[in-house]
Formats: C-alpha cells, structure tokens, sequence
C-alpha cells in the first residue's frame, strides 16, 4: 500500500478540450433537439447540478431560472451546450442519466450505449508526488 491521499480529482474524458461540440454531437441535437426540448425538466435542482457539474457555467444557469417558460428554458440549455466542450457534453449527459435517464437515447449513439475512455483520477501523494491513474468506464442502458 503507498501513503497516498487523494489532493484534488479530475476527470478528463477524451477529446474534453474540444470546443465547440464536435459534429457527430451536433447531429444528436439536431435529429433529437425539439424532442429534448419538449422533454427535459429543466428545473431548479437540475440546473443548480448542471452546473456543480461544470456542464455549464453559473452565470449561464441564473440565465436559464430567469426563463419562466420551460420549452424556452430548455432550448436556451441546448443552446448553451452546443458552445461548450465535448467533455461538458458527456458531463451533461451523465448528470441527464442521473436525473432523467429515460432522455439519455436521445443523445448517445448505438442505442443508448455510452463510452468513456481515458478517464483519469489525479491524486498526489504525501510525499508531494502527483501520481495518476487511468480509468476506463464503459455505461449500457438496460
């Protein structure tokens, strides 16, 4: 066993650097766009956990709880997350399979199958070492 103790986490899904969304993304949104905005639950909680996550920013979700309408609501969110990385877009949709997970195939290709890859954990070590640690996640709806 090392003496380590995990400092600070973070976790980088591969490509989370890319801005804007990338075009296979892109294209979810727009097949699936007005079927999500007629459907998600854009509502305190979520948007307060959108943004905890990092999927949005939190002058972006005092934004949205100003919009009363909720379908205006909801095409504002799309429209912010189409300005954001690849990596918010996955963080999104991990928070959207939390909290609604019945619209998460509406957003991910193969039938609902999410892949993540090189996931990493960032811990440094009591003697002041960084080390890190790769991660592979692979999500099936059932």
């Amino acid at each position: 066993m090392t003496d380590c103790v995990i400092w600070s986490i973070d976790i980088g899904a591969q490509y989370g650097d890319v801005r804007p969304l990338d075009a296979a993304r892109m294209r979810q949104l727009s097949i699936n766009g007005v079927q999500l905005v007629d459907r998600i639950v854009a509502d305190v909680a979520f948007v307060t956990e959108l943004a905890t996550a990092g999927c949005i920013t939190w002058p972006q979700r005092e934004h949205l709880l100003i919009i009363s309408q909720p379908r205006d609501r909801n095409d504002k969110l799309l429209e912010f997350l189409t300005r954001r990385s690849v990596g918010d877009f996955e963080r999104f949709i991990r928070v959207l399979a939390k909290e609604q997970a019945h619209l998460v195939p509406l957003l991910v290709a193969n039938g609902g199958e999410i892949c993540l890859k090189d996931l990493y954990v960032y811990t440094e070590c009591v003697t002041g070492c960084e080390c890190q640690i790769q991660l592979s996640v692979k999500l099936r709806r059932l």
